[in-house]
């Protein structure tokens, strides 16, 4: 088992067949506890929204330019 990526993305090429994702993200910020990030898709609501969200500690998140 390798914790290595099949390959490596890359952002100056977009495929017809992957089209750029747009998504927002909301903070939720606790006195006793982690700070919260939920990233989902804008402009659902309800049973939509719950489907595709993604919540973690603040500190799993790090900024794009970081990572370049």
């Amino acid at each position: 088992m390798s914790t290595e990526p099949d390959r490596v993305a890359d952002d100056t090429h977009t495929s017809p067949e992957r089209p750029d994702v747009e998504l927002s993200m909301t903070v939720v910020q606790y006195g006793d506890a982690s700070d919260r990030c939920t990233v989902y898709p804008p402009g659902l609501s309800g049973v939509a929204r719950m489907s595709t969200w993604l919540s973690a500690d603040r500190s799993a998140f790090v900024g794009l330019d970081a990572m370049r």
